[in-house]
Order: C-alpha cells, then structure tokens, then sequence
C-alpha cells in the first residue's frame, strides 16, 4: 500500500509540474487508464471512495486522500485479475523511476562535487579555528550513536562582524580538513549581509542537488520536496557543506545534510539561535587578528618587492587596520600595486584619518556611533584616495546595485566605457583589493566594500547617474538574455523591441541552442538581479522584457523560486507601463509565463487564477494571440487533471481565437504554427477520452499542417504528433500500426537532431514491441534509447532502461 501511495503522490506532483517529460505524462495518462478500464469492468469491488468527474471518468487524485483512495483501487484491481496484477505492478515500478531519487555516494559515477573557491596563499593564523573544528569533528566521531542525534551531522557556525575574515576561515578550515571527507564539498554564497540579497534556499538546494547528480529535469520546484530529495542524497555521504554569509536561521535550515558523517560550516553576521537550539550546532566568535598575525598578513600581502621598513612602522600600519582581515588585505594590496606609497606614508593616512583629519587637515566624519573611526573604512578610504580619476569613477559605478557577481559586459556598461577599458580597471580594482575575482572575468564586491562605493557615488555622482547606470545594466543584460533566448527557442511567438532585428546564423551548429541554455545558466543570478534593479528604479518596460527574456531558461531548467520572484515584478511593471501608453499585451503574456511558474512548483490554483488573469487582460485589450495562448495554456492544465473533454474545449476556444487574427493583425504569422499545435493537442484530448477515429483525423491534419510550415517545415513538432499517433493506435489496440508510426517518429527526431525526444520516442517503440511480444526488437531499441541517455547525460533515465535490459537479457 505504502508504494502505490508514494506511486501515486509522484506521478500526480510529476503531472502537474512537469517534471518527468513525456514519460511522466505518458506515465499519468496510464494510471488514468487503469483506473478507468476498472470502473468500465464492473468488477464489484467497490469504487465509491475514488474520486470522479461528472461523467464519471476518474479525476486526478490531488489531495492526499485522493492518493490514499486510488492507491487503494490500484490494489483492489490488481487483486481483480491475473492480467491487472501484471499491468498495476508494472505501473508502479515505472512510477518509481519518476520519483526524483538520489545519486548514491557509492554509485558508478557518482558526483564529488568540488565547490569550494580557492583559499588565499596570505591566509595567516586562525589556527585555532581548524584545531576547534578539529577537536568537534573527533570528539563527535567518539560519541556513541545513542548520545547524538539521528543523522544529525556537525555544526560549526562562525560568526563576527563583516570583514573579520569568516569565510576566508571556513573556505581555509575546509580545505584542510578535505581529505577526512572523500565524497566532496558543496559551498554557495548565501549573500546574507541583508534580506534584500539574500538567495532562497530553493535556488541553492537546485544548485546543490544538480552537483550531487540529479538531472535537472528531475528537480522539483517545491522547496519541501527538493529538501527531501537533498537529505535522500547526502545520507551516508562524508561531505562538507559550506553555508557563506547567512542571513538567518531559516536560510540555512533547510540546507544541512541528514547525515552524521558531515560536516557543515556557517559563516554569519548574526547569531543563529535555531541551529544551536534544535540542530546542535556549536558557535564561534571570530575576533580581529592579533598585531603580530597583522604584521605577517599585511607583509605577505604587500608582497617581498616592497622595500624594507622599520617594524614600528609596520606595526603603526597593522595596528591602525584594527587587526581586521579584510582591512589589512585592502592595505597590503595598496602597497603591493603602488611602488611609489610608502610603508610611512600610509601610517600617517591612518593615523590622519583615525583621528578625524584627512590630509589637507580637514575634519572627517566619524563611522561609528561611539565617536570611533571604522577601521575597515579608513582603509577603504585611503584605498580610494590612491585610484586614478577614471578608476574611482569606474568603482562607484559598478556598485550602484548588489550585482551577484560583475562581468566585464556588466562593469563597461555601468560605467559606460568599452569592454576592454572596463576589463583592465576592473584587474586594477581586483590587484588593489577593491574587488575579488571569482571566476574567470567575474569579480564580486565584499559587501562592505561594495557600500564604501556606493556610499561615494552617492556622495560624488547622485541618483541620477546610479539610476543610469542601472539602466545601462539592464538594457545590456536583456540584450543578451533575449539573443541567447532566441537561440533557444527560435520558432515561440515573443514580445518585446529587444527581440527585433534577430536571426540565426546561416551557418549555425546543432548544439548553438544548448550552448545558449547555458550562457543563460551561467548568468541566471544577475539576471533576476537586473529585473529587481530595474523595478526599484522605474524601468517597467525593462522589467517585463527581461522576464520575456527569461522564458526559455525557466521552462527548461525551472529555479522556480526565481521564476515566480521575477515575475511577480514583472506582472506589475507591465500593468503600470500599460497604463502609462506602453504594450498592453505584456500584462497577459507576464500573467501566463507566472503561471507556468506557479504550475512548476506546485501552486496549482494560482496557476489558474493567474491564467484566467491572462485570458482577462488579452481580451481586454484585443490581443487574440495572448489570448489564445492563455486559453491554450489553460487547457494543457486541463489534460495534466485529467479533465479531456475540458482541455479539448480550452483548445477549440483558442482555435476560435486565432481565427480572429486579420491578414495584417498582431500575431498573424505565428498563427498556422499555434493552429497546428492546438489540432495536435486536440488529438490528444480525443485519444484519452478514446474517440480514436476522430483523435487519428485530428492528429494526421496536425501532421499535415506542421509539413507546410515555411522553411521546409517544422521536423520537431512533426515527431512529437507521430508519436502521438503512436499512443493513439496503440490505446486503440493496432500494435501494427503504432509500430509504423513510432518508426516515423524516430525517424524525424533523428533527422531533427532532437536528442531528448529520439530517446523518448525510441522507448515508446520499444513498449509497442512489448505489448506485440518482439523481445529482440525491444532490447535493440532499449540500447539504442541507453544510448540516447548516455549522450544527453540523464543517470537516472539510462538506470532506468538498463534496468528493463537487465530484465529482459536474465
């Protein structure tokens, strides 16, 4: 019972966000027929607690109860008949596979992620830092099982006030203690210094569990699931996880492995009274470095080039840091970069300046609120005291927003300078310890230091600029976003200017769209980042447009929490532009792509309430494309909920629509391609209520319509409607014929260099010779979809089908 429950819960969650591809629909539309043949049979076994329709026809069990009932129908059936024990029992074990499962530390191939960003070769002291988290780790590894927790693994959180060197600590810590934990290291920032910054432990769960070896495809969007799915993969892992610069006790919560051979270390500003209370964790102020660690810091960092000064000196320079890390770095790499500043000179800027007095003898404030100079401050004051005029201009420019990380393309156009001037200031800020590089031409601010500049362009440059320079971020990074979009998805309708003008290369390589998927990937972060800039300074049409922009990576890769987060701002930046003569039909298309948002994690009813929002709002304002494709967006939910003669419904309505579209008219050359699409799902909403005579009319005239698309067709779609039609004749009980079609079907998704769906559409050959008993025949294809997999680096889907080889080959 507990199975076909868990079966069951997978399949529906699998349904209705997407998650599984073809097999998880095709593994729904499944369970949908069992359910129904054993209400057709009449079996006498008592159906009354299993929810239906009007018609009588099964509805998707979404509740928990619902579950429990059809789970307990899928036994009573299966105690029915020889025949419906065989097809439950096989159901179940396909359902197992969609369940989004962990990749094993001891699996063939199995991930060692290696996050961890490089230590410093200056780091100096903290010796007693590694020997604290030393002794916890032994003292634990001694501890009976009875006196600890159930898979609770050790804490150690490290906390002190910004720039007192936690993370270089806990980066150094880790990478010491590496080798007691063979099964790797997974680091994020968790970019906690405010709020505002700090990222959702959705993000960084997706991040983790694609580095551990899940396909993304197979991480769901809500937070409680992909929690699970974390803890199911780190148990009885020997990892470290670090958790840099949290923000509070329920940001990191939710990211601490259930496994006692872990070792988790926190780095904060604040305290974090829950991981103590209720995970066990052990706490550890970090204080400021002693004169003499200063002194060997500030030496190293400056470097054996510098010539030699008296200790007095050194030491008036280490003690006018405060002993504090980040301090001490940014003065060091002053002198290291600038020959010409002297040991003396910078002594007396501190001292200068400690007292209140910059160098021409005028007073400066104090920072803080006892009346004493912030040490970190001074330093960073005296840092930008020695920049060129162009250099300082540059780094208050690129702090006008909490960027995640600053590329070059980000930096030119904050400041408005030319990538390459923008690339050499932004190594100067980096060799003067402004900034800190992160990735290959990506740097990142430390937050404090990111607000000295800010501070100062507030000062020397005014909102104004700031608002400018923003926009200039944003109008940039949607200018990428919608040329890698394009590249992804080529053939979707799409709104915007940015969109205007572009065209694939005549010489394009098949996997241009994959590599595009990842650019985007890559800079996911900074693009929210550019869409909550842009909102808070005003710039609703670029809000709305980089949420356009945004489409295809969420509907391929999810980040669900990032999706809804964005959009939401999106929605409302299009409504005040519409009301201010901007394009109206934005309000819709936003309200449609958060749907699709919500739907990904699991928020069913506000996916349907923001799509009726959409249809609304398209109607209200004669958009009949948006419209139509609210409509048909609304029907596809239909199908997940088993609800066919509504979806076939939501379908012809959109049909209806499109029809609407004049010879001139918005949207009108997109139009043969969505009628084509809609006569597709119309076909499918047929078949499911078993009407294959007409499913079959209206999948062939789909196939007909996708051939006479210009450009020589569309091949994709083409093969997704033959197998369809492969479904259809099967359902309909003509193995033959579906064999015919799913050949076809293999045939254009080869052609179409479609590497997903071939491996899709080989798997459903292989089942048609099952159901036809061609043993050999299925086996060819299995290895032929194993393949497939292999090449599309999907783990879970190669198991899968090695385990059905494995089956067949005993």
């Amino acid at each position: 019972m507990g199975m076909a429950v868990s079966a069951v819960g997978t399949v529906v969650s699998g349904a209705l966000s997407g998650a599984g591809g073809e097999m998880g629909r095709r593994t729904s539309e499944r369970l949908y027929d069992l359910l129904s043949r054993g209400r057709a049979d009449g079996d006498g076994t008592g159906n009354s607690a299993y929810p239906a329709s009007g018609s009588g026809r099964p509805r998707l069990p979404v509740t928990e109860p619902e579950q429990t009932a059809a789970a307990r129908r899928l036994l009573e059936l299966a105690r029915s008949s020889p025949e419906f024990a065989r097809e439950v029992t096989e159901w179940v074990r396909e359902a197992g596979w969609l369940s989004p499962r962990a990749v094993p530390a001891v699996a063939h191939g199995a991930s060692r992620p290696q996050m961890l960003p490089p230590t410093t070769a200056a780091f100096t002291d903290r010796a007693e830092v590694l020997a604290w988290i030393t002794g916890l780790l032994d003292r634990e590894e001694c501890e009976s099982r009875e006196e600890r927790s159930p898979g609770a693994p050790t804490i150690a959180v490290l906390t002190g006030p910004g720039g007192i060197g936690k993370t270089a600590a806990a980066v150094h810590c880790a990478a010491e203690l590496r080798e007691r934990f063979p099964d790797g290291v997974l680091y994020a920032d968790l970019c906690g210094a405010s709020a505002a910054t700090a990222l959702a432990p959705s993000d960084v769960l997706a991040r983790f569990l694609e580095r551990l070896g899940v396909p993304p495809a197979m991480v769901t969007g809500g937070e409680a699931r992909q929690r699970d799915l974390y803890r199911d993969c780190t148990a009885e892992r020997r990892l470290i996880v670090v958790l840099d610069n949290a923000h509070d006790d329920a940001q990191a919560g939710p990211l601490l492995p259930a496994s006692p051979t872990c070792l988790v270390l926190v780095t904060s500003r604040y305290r974090l009274p829950r991981l103590v209370a209720e995970h066990g964790a052990r706490p550890y102020a970090l204080g400021p470095l002693s004169t003499e660690d200063a002194v060997t810091l500030i030496r190293r960092v400056a470097g054996r080039d510098r010539p030699c000064a008296p200790d007095a000196v050194v030491r008036a320079v280490a003690e006018g840091t405060g002993g504090i890390p980040l301090a001490v770095c940014t003065t060091g790499a002053g002198l290291a970069v600038r020959h010409q500043l002297t040991w003396e000179r910078v002594a007396q800027q501190l001292s200068d300046r400690s007292r209140g007095q910059d160098q021409g003898g005028t007073a400066v404030r104090d920072d803080t609120p006892d009346g004493t100079a912030d040490p970190v401050r001074l330093v960073q004051d005296a840092a930008y005291a020695e920049l060129s005029p162009d250099c300082a201009a540059f780094y208050r420019a690129v702090a006008v927003w909490p960027w995640p990380t600053v590329t070059v393309r980000c930096a030119a156009h904050a400041a408005g300078v030319e990538e390459d001037e923008a690339r050499a200031l932004l190594e100067r800020l980096a060799r003067a310890h402004l900034l800190e590089e992160v990735g290959e031409e990506r740097y990142r601010f430390h937050d404090l230091t990111r607000a000295h500049a800010r501070g100062l362009a507030e000062a020397e440059d005014g909102h104004g600029r700031m608002a400018a320079a923003v926009r200039r971020v944003a109008v940039a990074q949607l200018r990428f976003a919608a040329g890698a979009d394009f590249r992804v998805m080529p053939l979707r309708w799409r709104l915007g200017p940015a969109y205007q003008g572009l065209a694939l290369s005549e010489h394009r390589e098949p996997q241009d769209g994959k590599r595009a998927l990842a650019e985007l990937r890559a800079e996911r972060e900074n693009l929210a980042a550019a869409v909550r800039a842009a909102a808070h300074h005003g710039f609703d049409d670029l809000v709305w447009q980089l949420c356009e922009a945004l489409w295809g990576l969420h509907l391929l890769l999810g980040f669900h929490a990032q999706w809804i987060d964005t959009h939401l701002l999106g929605v409302e930046a299009a409504r005040r532009s519409a009301e201010e003569f901007g394009d109206p039909r934005a309000v819709g298309r936003m309200c449609t792509q958060l749907a699709f948002g919500y739907l990904g994690s699991g928020q069913v009813a506000q996916a349907e309430d923001a799509l009726e929002r959409a249809r609304a709002a398209d109607r209200d304002c004669g958009h009949h494309r948006g419209e139509a494709t609210a409509v048909e967006a609304l029907g596809l939910l239909r199908l997940k909920q088993w609800d066919f003669a509504a979806a076939q419904r939501c379908f012809e309505e959109a049909q209806r629509i499109l029809g609407r579209i004049g010879p001139d008219a918005d949207g009108r050359q997109d139009v043969p391609r969505a009628t084509a699409l809609l006569e597709h799902h119309i076909g499918r909403a047929r078949t499911r209520q078993r009407d294959f005579p007409a499913a079959m009319a209206r999948l062939n005239d789909a196939l007909a319509q996708f051939r006479r698309l210009p450009g020589g067709g569309d091949a994709y779609n083409a093969g997704r409607v033959y197998m369809s039609l492969g479904d259809a004749h099967l359902e309909a009980g003509d193995a033959e014929q579906a064999r015919v079609c799913l050949d076809a079907a293999v045939e254009t998704m080869t052609e179409a260099g479609a590497g997903l769906q071939l491996a899709d559409a080989v798997e459903a050959r292989a089942r048609c010779h099952r159901r036809s008993g061609r043993p050999a025949q299925e086996a060819e294809d299995l290895r032929t979809a194993a393949a497939c997999h292999e090449r599309n680096e999907d783990p879970v889907a190669l198991a899968r089908v090695r385990a059905r080889l494995a089956e067949l080959e005993a």
